[in-house]
């Protein structure tokens, strides 16, 4: 009996009559096909740097250009956003000749956070403590500390501890004194949740954690406060 898949003249013409099936492919031939097929460059940009894509533009095919330049384009968006978030990261001191460049023009979406302080006041110094710890948590905001009268000349130290909030250069809201902040209770997520409520930082906390001290604060005298029998207020009747 005659081998079908047997590269003969006669086999060659059953095949094109369709009375022999087509000629199988043995499998190390397919697999030698496949890895000598080109390959378009799409398939790979996907995992190159910036730096790649420029360095291998001239192997992209004309095919490829158009999705390469709309990855390029969202990759250098994806890097300008991490460079903005995570710009800053702690507390820094400035002056006051530092003033106009740190603040009102400290760039484009940037939120401010700055402290005018004195050393030697016990408040100033905890708000520099959690300041320089939200820094660390919030790097995409920029907190500094400058000492007041350098920032603003005869500056009262009645007024410090002091935080300015800045969005894009201009002044979103302002703390004066050490009632404002309810003196040295002041915790580090109570000072985060006041500066949520500005705009200035992204908290993770659901609710203000002072309102939990304060509904404390009211439980305990409800449970404190004398409870009145009805004899008590039949002898008042009386």
């Amino acid at each position: 009996m005659q081998d079908p898949n047997a590269d003969t003249e006669w086999n060659d013409i059953l095949r094109r009559k369709g009375i022999l099936p087509p000629k199988e492919t043995p499998a190390e031939e397919e697999e030698d096909e496949q890895l000598h097929q080109p390959q378009s460059v799409v398939k790979t940009y996907e995992s190159m740097t910036l730096e790649e894509l420029d360095e291998n533009e001239d192997e992209f095919s004309d095919e490829d250009e158009l999705a390469m330049e709309m990855y390029r384009q969202k990759r250098l968006a994806e890097w300008k956003a991490n460079q903005i978030k995570n710009a800053f990261g702690e507390l820094n001191e400035i002056s006051g000749q530092d003033y106009v460049k740190e603040v009102n023009e400290a760039g484009a979406g940037i939120w401010v956070v700055l402290h005018l302080y004195k050393p030697g006041i016990p408040l100033c110094t905890l708000i520099n403590q959690h300041l320089s710890l939200m820094a660390h948590k919030f790097p995409q905001t920029k907190f500094i500390k400058s000492i007041s009268t350098t920032c603003i000349p005869n500056y009262p130290d009645r007024n410090l501890p002091t935080l300015f909030i800045y969005h894009e250069g201009e002044m979103k809201a302002q703390f004066i004194g050490p009632l404002v902040f309810g003196g040295m209770n002041l915790k580090c997520d109570e000072l985060e949740w006041r500066l949520s409520e500005t705009g200035a930082v992204k908290t993770d906390l659901e609710e203000n954690p002072r309102k939990q001290i304060q509904d404390q604060m009211m439980t305990s005298i409800r449970c404190s406060a004398p409870v009145r029998r009805n004899g008590d207020e039949d002898s008042d009747e009386d």
